[in-house]
């Protein structure tokens, strides 16, 4: 599915501009940091923490994404290691490596899915480092401006609170706002951005 969205259009599905919860949370983002982002379609995200001085390694399974990925961190002139991966199915955790691991969007499984996921996101990250996700909330199936069409595949507050149980969560909050970023995601948007620390 992911590589039939990105191969038959003709521009960035998702723009080139990172999404504006990188933007709004550029502060944890230091110079230096290894960085993971997962399923980074591609490479709005990716590059953009490159450009912040970060060492990125970066997850993709679609290769229609990782051509332009990669095109796209050859034209701001950073350097980004992308691997084609399915998260779902690969072998991709490394135990304790990165200081910060990241997910946006990355909304294609219902719980069980999720689970295996942020498993694999808690074992990346280094003690003392950062998970950081951004998605939907439920409440998106209403506006209908992106995202998948199933309530499982949403992020909750409290759901979100309990998959990182014993994590110091630094940010969980949901909210609405206009989002434009390419043709992928346009319109208001019922949000949720989640930051947590790795228990030292």
């Amino acid at each position: 599915m992911w590589e039939e969205r990105f191969a038959t259009s003709e521009d960035y599905v998702y723009g080139t501009a990172p999404t504006g919860f990188l933007i709004a949370h550029s502060s944890y983002l230091l110079p230096g940091q290894k960085a993971l982002s997962i399923a980074d379609g591609e490479g709005r995200n990716s590059v953009y923490l490159a450009e912040q001085g970060l060492d990125v390694t970066a997850l993709e399974f679609a290769p229609s994404a990782l051509a332009r990925a990669k095109a796209l961190a050859q034209a701001r002139n950073v350097f980004v290691d992308y691997r084609a991966c399915d998260i779902q199915t690969d072998s991709w955790q490394e135990t304790n490596i990165y200081d910060l691991v990241l997910a946006v969007f990355v909304q294609f499984t219902g719980p069980e899915g999720r689970t295996r996921q942020f498993d694999g996101m808690k074992v990346s990250c280094k003690p003392g480092g950062l998970v950081m996700i951004h998605g939907y909330t439920p409440k998106q199936l209403e506006l209908g401006t992106g995202g998948p069409p199933s309530e499982q595949n949403m992020y909750t507050e409290a759901q979100m609170r309990a998959d990182f149980a014993g994590w110091d969560i630094l940010e969980c909050t949901s909210y609405e706002r206009e989002v434009q970023e390419g043709a992928g995601h346009s319109g208001m948007s019922a949000l949720l951005d989640f930051v947590a620390c790795k228990p030292t």
